[in-house]
């Protein structure tokens, strides 16, 4: 596949758009630099955000999710976001630390449109600030402090396309294999797989917060 590939790659800037052409006008004017007070009702109402970052070792995404409303909007400019405990690899926070760009999207379930906010973060262990995102009894290790630089909604064709919100394609989970079958085969059957994945119910609930 690389070597039929090659001769169609685009490799320069001026190709790419002579392909692509110009963006439309509203493609344009729906990007600002702060967070709007429409852009601020997305954020609110969304229950899941992607939050990418960029370290030594490449780019990660990763999910995170609580309550409608978890990401906090202080100001026009700036966002809270709760680091919920996690499985400790803690991949994001690192990259942050190695490089404070972060890229952040926002889901809203049965909403097509999403929104997509870039900025800077910075991690903090605040008191008060954990204090804020308490739920069930405990805290957050740390919560982001994002400075947003670039704000805009992403329209609905991507989600239209999946059919995302559709009932009627969602997966059976048993049909796909289990987390235990993937790590005793990834550790060459150190991780018991059927107990893992007995386990994994009763662990998530405990582990939630």
């Amino acid at each position: 596949m690389s070597e039929l590939d090659t001769p169609h790659r685009i490799t320069d800037l001026q190709a790419l758009e002579a392909l692509y052409g110009s963006p439309a006008s509203a493609s344009l004017k729906k990007e600002v630099d702060y967070i709007h007070r429409y852009y601020r009702k997305l954020v609110e109402a969304s229950p899941f955000v992607v939050l990418a970052t960029n370290g030594p070792d490449g780019l990660d995404a990763s999910p995170r999710g609580d309550p409608t409303g978890f990401v906090r909007v202080c100001d026009e400019e700036t966002l809270l976001l709760a680091d919920r405990r996690g499985n400790n690899r803690i991949d994001s926070l690192r990259n942050i630390i190695h490089d404070p760009r972060v890229a952040l999207l926002f889901l809203i379930p049965g909403v097509g449109e999403t929104l997509r906010i870039n900025g800077e973060a910075t991690i903090s262990t605040d008191p008060t600030l954990l204090e804020q995102f308490s739920l069930q009894g405990k805290l957050p290790s740390t919560v982001l402090i994002i400075k947003a630089k670039k704000v805009f909604f992403q329209c609905s064709r991507a989600i239209l396309r999946s059919r995302l919100w559709d009932p009627a394609l969602h997966v059976e989970r048993a049909s796909l294999p289990s987390t235990g079958t993937i790590l005793e085969t990834l550790s060459n059957a150190e991780i018991d797989g059927n107990k893992y994945d007995a386990d994994l119910p009763e662990r998530v609930q405990k582990t939630m917060y």
